[in-house]
């Protein structure tokens, strides 16, 4: 008898069929992708204990998708469906570290790093100051800081501390995001409507010792998604699908070389 086997967890692409001309998308740094098709089953009974007749009734088809790779039109393109513009928000921590920046004469002030990027419609985030020395938090107010305290202007980037601090010799530590507007790429997702989904084709292909196998699911919407960040271990992004039949009446195509 003749055998195909198969290895490794192949290659996925995804392409939508609820909009025009869409961009396939390859899911990179594939780790795992598993389809389970499950019935449900009525039986029929008389007096007897085994059933006379079992039919097969509904059937669900659901799956998973694990991968290495990070890509925002990828999530914006087959998870989401909203749309990927340019630019991407970064966050800056404890600039300045590990020993700290000293605070300046009058006025008083540091200007971050990044300040330049921000502005009144794209202003910059704070998530906080420490003293590089002693490793305690600095504590935020609106102005006119004593010792121990900060504020900040995000639309410049600047941060004033107090006289007192100043003479002191302290050092500080800062932790911001900003947002870059020529780099990158960023999905800004709003509230939509119940029933609002992107709708893909699935395509998995795999190869091993000369045979090829292909699994289509011809329409699929997403129905989870994960991220799992683990310290000393890769990021690896975990998507759940469930799919149905198309337009035709189709919901999977197999092909193999045998």
């Amino acid at each position: 008898m003749l055998e195909q086997h198969n290895f490794g967890s192949g290659t996925l692409f995804l392409v939508r069929t609820d909009v025009a001309l869409p961009t396939p998308v390859r899911v990179g740094t594939l780790q795992e992708v598993s389809v389970d098709m499950s019935f449900s089953v009525k039986e029929l009974y008389g007096q007897n204990q085994a059933p006379v007749a079992v039919a097969r009734a509904q059937q669900k088809i659901t799956g998973k998708v694990k991968s290495g790779s990070l890509n925002t039109r990828q999530l914006g393109d087959t998870f989401f469906g909203q749309s990927v513009s340019t630019g991407e928000q970064i966050t800056v921590v404890d600039e300045g570290g590990p020993n700290g920046t000293a605070i300046p004469a009058t006025p008083f002030q540091i200007v971050v790093a990044n300040g330049a990027t921000m502005s009144s419609a794209t202003p910059g985030i704070d998530f906080g100051v420490f003293n590089a020395g002693t490793g305690i938090q600095m504590t935020r107010v609106a102005s006119a800081p004593t010792a121990g305290q900060y504020s900040c202007d995000m639309t410049t980037g600047t941060y004033t501390f107090s006289s007192a601090d100043h003479t002191a010799g302290v050092q500080v530590v800062i932790s911001y995001a900003y947002f870059e507007t020529t780099t990158g790429n960023r999905i800004t997702a709003f509230n939509q409507l119940m029933g609002s989904s992107p709708t893909f084709r699935m395509q998995l292909g795999e190869g091993y010792a000369g045979t090829n196998g292909t699994l289509t699911l011809y329409a699929a919407i997403p129905t989870k998604i994960s991220w799992n960040f683990k310290n000393e271990d890769f990021t690896i992004p975990e998507f759940e699908f469930s799919a149905f039949a198309d337009s035709l009446g189709r919901y999977f195509d197999w092909s193999g070389t045998l």
